[in-house]
């Protein structure tokens, strides 16, 4: 059961394409946007980083550029695609629930934060799909069109 997490369906060619379309386009867009930036930034932005969960500010920035750094490449290249999406969609809730408070416009707005929160949910459902390398590590193989050259 806990396997089946991680096998992509057999769903058409143009689904898959469209998961890695998400994959790609979440993962490297927080990736590039948002994890290197809070990591290349680290001591200029730890003192006025937002602590909603009462972690402490370097604790909760540390988590969050884990999940906006680790999560977002692994989400990138579809390993763990569930799980990193997972992580992804704990950091946009939070930061939409209690650091925007849900509020979408306006200074301080939330829009941004919901946006990804309902990309990281699809892909949470729809996993990493066949071209991720979920399908290359936990499918049998002779299973997958991709191993098999099939795609």
């Amino acid at each position: 059961m806990f396997k089946k997490l991680f096998i992509p369906s057999e769903d058409s060619d143009l689904t898959h394409m469209a998961i890695l379309v998400a994959r790609l386009w979440f993962g490297l867009t927080m990736l590039f946007n948002h994890g290197f930036e809070k990591l290349a930034h680290f001591n200029d932005i730890v003192g006025t980083f937002q602590d909603p969960l009462h972690f402490g500010q370097e604790a909760s920035l540390v988590l969050v550029i884990f999940a906006e750094v680790l999560g977002a490449l692994l989400l990138t290249v579809g390993l763990l695609t569930r799980v990193a999406a997972a992580v992804l969609v704990i950091d946009m809730f939070v930061a939409f629930l209690m650091v925007h408070k849900t509020t979408m416009t306006g200074q301080g707005g939330g829009e941004l934060a919901f946006l990804y929160l309902a990309g990281y949910v699809f892909l949470v459902i729809a996993g990493g799909g066949l071209f991720s390398l979920d399908t290359v590590f936990f499918t049998k193989a002779g299973k997958s069109r991709i191993q098999r050259g099939g795609v």
